[in-house]
């Protein structure tokens, strides 16, 4: 075991002010990753600043109809909020197909969003991996990569982003709100938080050293046929090959963004024009671009076919 040190925030400002004067520290919430790569020596933070007894919990109706998300609501909780459930649909629907029922209870909404790749040569220490050790190389790219990313992806990373609230959160252009360390609020929109690899994949987000997530708002709600399709190796607690979320208004028009096809949640606004097209057109301008391997190249085929299946149910 590591040694670290460990705090209990009082306040937001309290916690970020007091992270930022130990390099490293980490912000320990539901703790169902952080935790995990800890035990695994991934992750080594010389400082634990416990914030869970912040009172960012709550869930609350803006002025403009929307929602307000704090950052320490259970997946639990939001998938089961009446507003969530009535108003927000792809997002209680993503929600519920991840993880288990115990993990669920214990993770938080800024959590979840920053939630590391679930690629197993991350996981392995004796693996090289640019993630988890920069500049020392990509095993997926040369190992066997039927999990990982076709799009987006560089020299050198290739892994996927876990998270399926993500995707309904990018669906629904959420807003996360921050307190960085000198005190000042910053509104970041879901579509410029998550990074591509490029030649930095271990920066997976835009915060700064030390910003805290404080809350995430959705804008009023669209309407329409929420859906959310997760295709994965196993029923339960499994991570997503390919998932699909949409909003499909009667028209025909709406919004789909993908999970496990990226390093981040992945939506392409001009594609959305050919919804009404179907799944054919849909899917070809999605996955412009793509980059496969011997082992992935079936995702591209099944992004398609499942997206048919969510278009053919948004019909009805």
């Amino acid at each position: 075991m590591k040694p670290f040190t460990y705090e209990r925030a009082h306040s937001a400002a309290d916690a970020v002010a007091s992270a930022a004067k130990v390099p490293g520290a980490k912000f320990l919430a539901g703790g169902t990753n952080l935790l995990d790569l800890m035990k695994l020596h991934i992750e080594g933070p010389a400082h634990l600043m416990d914030v869970n007894r912040l009172g960012l919990d709550t869930i609350e109706d803006t002025s403009d109809g929307g929602l307000r998300i704090g950052a320490l609501v259970r997946n639990t909780d939001l998938a089961s909020h009446t507003r969530v459930r009535r108003d927000y649909g792809v997002l209680a629907r993503a929600l519920l197909a991840g993880a288990s029922g115990q993990l669920r209870n214990r993770a938080t909404t800024a959590g979840n969003l920053l939630q590391r790749t679930r690629c197993p040569y991350f996981y392995d220490t004796n693996q090289p991996c640019n993630k988890r050790s920069p500049g020392s190389g990509c095993s997926a790219i040369v190992g066997f990569s039927r999990q990982h990313a076709i799009m987006g992806v560089s020299d050198a990373c290739i892994a996927t982003h876990p998270s399926d609230m993500a995707v309904a959160m990018r669906i629904l252009d959420a807003t996360i709100e921050t307190i960085k360390p000198d005190g000042s609020a910053r509104r970041i929109p879901i579509a410029e938080f998550h990074r591509l690899p490029g030649d930095t994949p271990h920066l997976e987000n835009t915060l700064e050293a030390g910003e805290l997530i404080t809350a995430v708002t959705l804008p009023p709600p669209l309407g329409g046929k929420h859906l959310y399709r997760k295709v994965r190796d196993r029923a339960s607690y499994a991570f997503a090959l390919v998932s699909v979320g949409a909003v499909v208004q009667p028209d025909g028009t709406g919004r789909v963004a993908l999970g496990g096809v990226a390093h981040k949640p992945w939506r392409v606004e001009a594609a959305e024009a050919d919804l009404a097209r179907g799944a054919k057109a849909t899917a070809a301008r999605l996955l412009s671009g793509a980059r496969t391997t011997p082992d992935n190249t079936f995702k591209l085929g099944l992004v398609e076919r499942t997206l048919g299946s969510v278009l053919a149910e948004a019909k009805g």
